[in-house]
């Protein structure tokens, strides 16, 4: 990390970003590359608006880069045209480096010349953020030494084997260290964008974006990246409607018992098959809804901590700073100073 931080340099600006204003996000694309992540970066970026609303203005500006322009390979019959070379990296806010075959077969910490000489572009304080086996490349880089990361399930072996200094989490779909993102595989890339988004802008924006883009607004970077047994048997019944029940009713007091009714299951099985399905317990996720829901509301009303506190079923304003900051490392009063400005006087 000290020898790439040390070659960084402010390069003369190029044409890569045209829209002044915008966060500028540049997409390293390398051979052979998975188009799905590429197209994630680019569709949910691409859809954020201001004010959450689908005539607002575009937020970001996407670019995608290679280590030289021109053609790259996919993992498909086809390849992808890339304008643009490095010089991208060193004029934007946010780098995703995405996943590339090149990945599977590494053998080596080192970080190959070609990507040393494009990471040094990067300037200091640019948020660099990885999908799936991407994070090899930011390990290799020393930009995860000493901090928690993940990558794809499959490859977590070899990782942890090569990367010994970095913090390896194998279950989570994401982490994030503030300027650096990790990411599991391609669909938790979905994940982490919109977690980037929301943390840029807020929920109403990062929801904005999921409606349109037909995704699950939220899943925490905590929950389980592979569960062995995602949907039940056909004949088998599911949590499904509890947890539909719950989010109608999350200011009220609920309890395993009341939700294990809900499907008419003895505790026991229910927490099982609910852990089998969603990748965490009741009661954490139901958690984790509160959560949210008191992140709309601090954004958009002007309910007293203690109100929203009531509003979400997280009952005190006490045990809302508390479950606030365990799951964003913020007060709730400071995270509404951050998405609606200071109070009026």
């Amino acid at each position: 990390m000290d020898q790439v931080r040390k070659n960084m340099a402010m390069p003369s600006r190029s044409d890569v970003f045209t829209r002044p204003g915008r966060h500028r996000v540049a997409v390293l694309a390398r051979a052979v590359l998975l188009p799905i992540e590429l197209g994630i970066v680019h569709q949910l970026f691409g859809q954020a608006r201001a004010g959450g609303t689908v005539d607002g203005e575009p937020l970001y500006e996407v670019a995608t880069c290679s280590l030289r322009p021109g053609d790259v390979r996919t993992d498909g019959d086809f390849t992808v045209a890339v304008r643009h070379g490095p010089e991208a990296l060193a004029e934007a806010d946010t780098v995703i480096v995405l996943s590339s075959y090149e990945d599977y077969v590494q053998d080596t910490p080192a970080l190959a010349a070609p990507l040393a000489e494009a990471f040094a572009r990067i300037r200091p304080g640019t948020r660099v953020a990885s999908i799936c086996t991407g994070a090899f490349v930011l390990a290799s880089a020393g930009l995860l030494d000493g901090r928690t990361a993940t990558t794809h399930w499959r490859y977590t072996e070899p990782f942890a084997r090569l990367f010994p200094r970095v913090r390896l989490d194998p279950d989570v779909l994401y982490t994030d260290g503030g300027d650096v993102l990790t990411s599991a595989g391609c669909a938790s890339g979905i994940d982490l964008c919109l977690h980037m988004i929301r943390r840029d802008h807020g929920t109403a924006v990062a929801g904005d974006v999921a409606r349109r883009t037909v995704v699950p607004p939220h899943r925490e970077g905590g929950q389980v990246q592979y569960i062995r047994r995602p949907v039940p048997p056909p004949a088998a019944s599911g949590t499904s409607a509890a947890r539909a029940w719950a989010l109608r009713r999350l200011q009220d007091p609920i309890t395993l018992g009341q939700l294990a009714a809900r499907e008419a299951m003895s505790v026991r099985n229910f927490n099982r098959r609910f852990r089998e399905e969603v990748g965490t317990t009741p009661m954490t996720w139901l958690n984790q809804q509160r959560v949210e829901l008191a992140r709309e509301l601090l954004e958009e009303s002007d309910l007293a901590v203690e109100q929203v506190a009531e509003r979400t079923g997280l009952g005190s304003a006490a045990n809302l700073r508390r479950h606030f900051q365990e799951a964003l490392g913020v007060s709730p009063s400071a995270y509404r100073t951050t998405f609606r400005g200071p109070p009026v006087r």
